[in-house]
């Protein structure tokens, strides 16, 4: 390897950026004066073919190598999994490790003779807060690595995403018949076959009902209906289905929340294939649809404290699978939520209570839509009366019931009493809407905590109607009230994010293992972030995924760091999932089912945490830099 000395940084001496790169991204978007930076600040650096680039002995990355003619190979490290890196002209490269302040994971070496462009980690610091080109390409390279890291995670577990489409399932043909075929046929045809259902389909082969094995004892035998009874009176309807374009996780979801064991699935409108329950969770003992009906049908609260069990064995079955974070925490609280709602019926039923005068209310976790494995309660009730006074007293001691017996399921108490047995979160629709507005109003602490959990709600049963302008307030409001918005930025602006001046990750002594809580240092600065983003828009969405995403728009923000929000958020939720459902975490966690051990991760895994931490940490900066937090 030869380098050249920097030259003075004077324009006639500086090296000059290939005619070819300055068509490319991020050059053809810069300024004159931004190129001259870069090129000003940059040494010439020659490798000879075979030599190595860099390497991960090498310690911590202190430049970008922009290649100007050549080639580099990178392998090994997460090459490994994801196929060799090739550098040709006009890449920068390695900016995960650089960004990171880390070293390089894989080695890079020549290929053939290459001229490379060293521009300092301090330069290209200073470029990339002049140049908003410079600076997201950067961003998308990180994204890029995020997306890559993943995968080999994925692919180093033998995991399967239920993101695949339904399409891409092999096709199964189903038996189908028309509404008039007698009940004869269509059972000889299931016999004939060995399946478990008929499908009935119209003229145009659009899907009209089924008739299961599960529905022939109910509706056939104990009847005794005549076996030339057209299948039209004893099929099921309507009938639920997805097209080829919806995913498995959405098949899988579909039969949860409808109680159904298949699926038929459409193009065009057409009926083209079915899929079942054992497709999606052949390796499982209970499927999330499964778990559901069986929940709805429990008689009494040791049932559902057993089926409980389940919904977290069933969780760890997930994980084990490679399903996704979204997905595991998804199905989670859609189990939860029919739990929940199975107990608040169980118990108005036994105490002669009308639920159509009141609505069970989910706030904080379950209110997003996103609660994990260890998760306490975080519940409330609205109801209607003319006088609240006389008949808070009844809904407050169905609320206690519901509470405790959700407690002997395993959702221990709020500690902050966050709970519909709490007088004050036991409220009319207007006491509802008084105490949101006195929240904004005055923005004290305890508001801005309070605003930060009961603001992530959402309606489980009941009257549904009752919560739905609840639902809409805060996002309505809070967007008028600049200073209520400014002083949850100061809260999100509190947290810290574990990486010190070198970019290591800052841990915690537990037990004399060095732990990170995942949820303090990690997953909750994307949370809390994504609800200031949303109610300064005023838009009313739930789920922090889809708050990231529908607020970056509106936020001005490029699409790559965005979808680098959304990664890194469900990368650090995927890891403190892995941490509440194994079995030997638990010895070290001193009661903290958040907290991982950095060490027992891989190298993949640590560099994935590290680049997320970051992503993190920018999007701190950018709150303050928005709201001087």
């Amino acid at each position: 390897m030869s380098v050249q000395p920097p030259p003075p940084p004077t324009a006639a001496a500086s090296p000059a950026l290939p005619a070819d790169v300055l068509r490319l991204a991020p050059f053809a978007q810069m300024t004159p004066a931004q190129l001259e930076l870069f090129s000003a600040s940059s040494r010439v650096v020659d490798y000879e073919a075979g030599e190595v680039v860099l390497q991960p002995g090498d310690g911590p990355v202190d430049r970008l190598l922009l290649v100007c003619s050549g080639r580099i190979v990178g392998r090994n490290g997460l090459a490994a999994s994801s196929g060799p890196f090739e550098y040709e002209a006009g890449t920068l490269f390695p900016v995960g490790a650089l960004l990171g302040q880390r070293a390089v994971t894989a080695t890079y070496t020549a290929d053939e003779a290459t001229r490379c462009l060293a521009l300092p980690a301090a330069a290209a610091q200073r470029l990339a807060e002049q140049s908003a080109a410079f600076a997201d390409f950067l961003n998308r390279r990180v994204m890029h690595f995020l997306t890559l890291a993943q995968r080999a995670l994925q692919q180093g577990a033998g995991a399967h995403s239920l993101e695949a489409r339904l399409g891409s399932l092999p096709r199964k043909s189903a038996v189908v018949c028309g509404p008039s075929t007698p009940l004869a046929q269509a059972l000889a045809a299931m016999h004939e076959r060995s399946v478990g259902s008929v499908l009935v389909l119209n003229e145009r082969q659009a899907p009209l009902g089924i008739l299961t094995r599960h529905d022939i004892l109910g509706r056939v035998t104990l009847p005794q209906l005549p076996l030339h009874t057209p299948i039209a009176e004893v099929m099921s309807q309507p009938l639920v289905s997805l097209s080829t374009r919806h995913t498995l996780h959405d098949a899988a979801l579909a039969m949860a929340r409808h109680g159904v064991r298949h699926l038929p699935v459409t193009e065009e409108g057409r009926v083209v294939s079915v899929v079942s329950e054992r497709d999606l969770f052949a390796l499982q003992r209970l499927s999330p649809g499964q778990l559901s009906t069986q929940i709805r049908a429990a008689p009494d609260i040791e049932s559902l404290r057993h089926l409980a069990g389940e919904i977290r064995n069933l969780a760890r079955n997930l994980l084990g699978q490679g399903v996704q974070a979204r997905q595991t925490t998804e199905l989670i609280s859609h189990l939860n939520d029919v739990l929940a709602e199975r107990l608040v019926n169980l118990v108005a039923a036994r105490r002669g209570m009308d639920m159509a005068k009141a609505c069970w209310l989910a706030f904080g976790s379950e209110g997003r839509g996103e609660q994990t494995v260890a998760t306490d309660q975080d519940n409330g009730l609205v109801f209607e009366s003319a006088e609240p006074g006389k008949d808070r007293p009844r809904w407050l001691a169905l609320a206690l019931e519901v509470n405790e017996a959700l407690d002997l399921c395993g959702y221990p108490l709020c500690k902050g009493q966050v709970m519909a047995s709490n007088p004050e979160c036991c409220l009319t629709p207007a006491e509802w809407r008084a105490r949101f507005a006195h929240w904004i109003e005055h923005g004290a602490p305890e508001d801005l905590l309070k605003a930060s959990i009961y603001f992530d709600l959402r309606p489980l049963c009941g009257q549904l109607a009752l919560a739905r302008p609840l639902q809409t307030m805060p996002a309505r409001e809070a967007a008028r009230v600049p200073r209520f918005l400014k002083q949850l930025a100061g809260n999100v602006g509190r947290y810290r994010v574990p990486l010190n001046w070198r970019g290591a990750i800052e841990t915690q002594t537990v037990k004399g293992r060095e732990m990170l809580d995942l949820k303090l240092h990690g997953t909750a600065i994307f949370v809390d972030a994504a609800r200031l983003f949303v109610l300064a828009q005023g838009l009313p969405l739930l789920g922090t995924r889809a708050r990231l995403e529908g607020a970056a728009p509106g936020l001005r923000v490029a699409a790559p760091e965005g979808q680098a929000w959304v990664s890194a958020f469900e990368f650090l939720q995927g890891l403190r999932l892995r941490a509440q459902v194994d079995p030997a975490a638990a010895e070290h966690q001193a009661g903290n089912a958040n907290l991982i051990e950095v060490a027992a991760l891989d190298d993949i895994e640590r560099s994935v945490l590290k680049e997320s931490l970051r992503v993190a940490r920018r999007l701190l900066q950018r709150i303050e830099l928005d709201y001087g937090a």
